[in-house]
């Protein structure tokens, strides 16, 4: 029973763990780039439309 146990905790330590580290790692690279996009973005996009409705008036 101890060696099936050893046998299936060997077979865990494999390398899906560290993919799945690298994986969370760029997830939370794009996010973070994606948000600051957004933010900039949305900071020129909102002045554009501040003078689009001056204008108008």
């Amino acid at each position: 029973m101890y060696a099936k146990f050893m046998v299936k905790l060997a077979t865990l330590k494999s390398d899906a763990g560290a993919s799945m580290v690298e994986y969370a790692l760029l997830v939370v690279l794009i996010a973070i780039v994606a948000i600051t996009a957004v933010t900039l973005a949305g900071k020129e996009v909102s002045s554009t439309f501040s003078e689009i409705g001056s204008a108008l008036k």
